[in-house]
Formats: C-alpha cells, sequence, structure tokens
C-alpha cells in the first residue's frame, strides 16, 4: 500500500471537525494574516497611521455631538477617554464581525481550486485585526498616560486590567462566531449581506459605548441593554482603565457562556455550510 504525505476525507457530519489539521496549517494562517495587514496600507502616504486617524476622528464627532450638544454624561471621565475607550475595544469586534461575515462569497474562487481548512481564512481575519487593536489601543494609552501623569482624580484603575486579554479573547470569539454564522447564511440569503453593516451600527447603540449604564434607568430598557453579552466587556474595558462603569464576575460568566454558545454554533454551521456552498454562491 502506497504512502501518502497528505489524506483528504470527506466530512461525514457537522461535528467532524478536524482542529488538528487546523494547526498544521498555522503557516498557511500566518501568510493570511501578514497578507491582509500589508494590503490595508500598500502605498499609501501615513501607513499603519490609519489605524489611528479613525478612532481620533470619531472621537471628536462623538466629543462634539453627544457630548457638548447631546450632553451625555461620561461618569465625570475626561470625554476623550471615555469615548477613546470604548471605541477601542468596541473597533476590535466590529471589525472581527464584518471582515469574517463575507467569508464564503469573498474567497469563493480559492475555496474552489485549492484544498486547506476553511476556519483558516476567518481565523486570519480575527488575527489580523490583532494587530489594529493594538496600535489604537497604544495610541488610547498615550492619551491615558497623558491624563494620569496630569493626575487627573476621576481616572481610578484597577486590578481587573489584568483581565484585559480575557476582554480581547471574548470580544475576538464573539465577533467570529456571529461572522462565520452569518456568512454560512449569506451563501443563500444574500439580503442579509445588506443588513450587516447596518445591523452593527445598530448593535453599537445598544451598547454601551457613547454612554454609561449609570445613565440608563432602572427597569426594561437596562435589563435589555444588559442581556447584551458585549455590553459586561465595554463596561468592564472601561472599568479597568477608568473607574467608571460597571464590573462582576457574573456578568463576565453570562458575557463568556453566551460568546462560547455562539462560536460553537457558528463553527458546527460553518461547517456545514463548507461542503456544499460552491454550488450556490
Amino acid at each position: 500500500m502506497q504512502d501518502y504525505d497528505l489524506i483528504i476525507r470527506p466530512k461525514r457530519h457537522a461535528f467532524d471537525i478536524n482542529f488538528k489539521e487546523i494547526w498544521q496549517y498555522r503557516d498557511l494562517l500566518a501568510m493570511f494574516v501578514k497578507r491582509d495587514v500589508i494590503t490595508v496600507y500598500k502605498q499609501t502616504v501615513l501607513g499603519p497611521i490609519w489605524f489611528i486617524v479613525q478612532p481620533i476622528l470619531t472621537t471628536i464627532i462623538y466629543i462634539v455631538v453627544f457630548g457638548n450638544i447631546a450632553n451625555i454624561s461620561t461618569d465625570g471621565t475626561p470625554q476623550v477617554l471615555f469615548y477613546l475607550s470604548g471605541i477601542v475595544i468596541w473597533n476590535y469586534f466590529a471589525e472581527s464581525f464584518n471582515q469574517t461575515s463575507d467569508t464564503f462569497t469573498q474567497n469563493a474562487n480559492i475555496f474552489g481550486k485549492v484544498y486547506f481548512p476553511r476556519l483558516i481564512m476567518p481565523l486570519s481575519k480575527v488575527a489580523s485585526g490583532l494587530i489594529k487593536f493594538f496600535i489604537q489601543l497604544g495610541f488610547f494609552l498615550v492619551v491615558y498616560a497623558y491624563y494620569l501623569l496630569q493626575r487627573e482624580p476621576s481616572i481610578q484603575p484597577n486590578w481587573t486590567l489584568a483581565l484585559l486579554p480575557v476582554y480581547i479573547t471574548i470580544m475576538a470569539m464573539m465577533g467570529m462566531g456571529m461572522g462565520i454564522l452569518f456568512t454560512s447564511m449569506t451563501t443563500k440569503y444574500r439580503d442579509l449581506k445588506f443588513l450587516i453593516a447596518f445591523g452593527v451600527q445598530l448593535l453599537m447603540y445598544a451598547t454601551p459605548v457613547i454612554y454609561p449604564m449609570s445613565t440608563v434607568p432602572e427597569g426594561k430598557m437596562k435589563m435589555i441593554l444588559m442581556a447584551n453579552p458585549l455590553t459586561p466587556i465595554v463596561e468592564g474595558f472601561k472599568y479597568a482603565f477608568l473607574g467608571s462603569g460597571h464590573f462582576s464576575w457574573t456578568s463576565l460568566g453570562y458575557s463568556a457562556g453566551v460568546t462560547a454558545v455562539i462560536l460553537i454554533i457558528g463553527i458546527i454551521v460553518f461547517h456545514k455550510t463548507e461542503r456544499n456552498f460552491i454550488d450556490t454562491v
């Protein structure tokens, strides 16, 4: 019997997921990440600085519209830090979701010609988004350090800063889980693709990015906002750096649990769709 270097077997059911194979293709994952990062700022004058321009302009708009015109409270913290902290962590979720939600339609040509674990593609989007996130986080830390040196009394960092990797991981997994779930559905229902950008924008308003939860009155509305699994992450991120916001282990556990469920369902549906999506894309 002849020995083969690579044996490709058909997937028998939706739960037949070979995670070992994904690890074996880690070099391909690294290549896709490098490609995604380079193509963003290739042949641009400012290069990676564009990653910082977007949160700067967004923060200025939020300060003018929500801070000065609408007079929305920032819990006594400087408006720049309040809005920038929310924008940085939210952008990573939005980036992960948007980039992975178009996996099948955007990569139909390469999927139809070359074999590799299809989960490599959304994983590469989430990993490359980390680079953009850390650049924006670095800018936030520079502004944050300035206010610390000015001894701003409203800023009270605390021990929950140690949970920053947990917040980042949950945002990444939530974005990827929702993204691969939507990309699986858009292979048959193209209308969903037009709702994604609009839906992400609406979801941001249902998450305390531009307002603190302390301004939301007790009642049904607050319960709905707290049911959003992204709320504990954004609030926890702000609480860690600024001292304002809300943190509890129960909320964090709820967010992690919902994220795990969405990610598992997303992977199963994605795995099932990849077997025959080429016939419908």
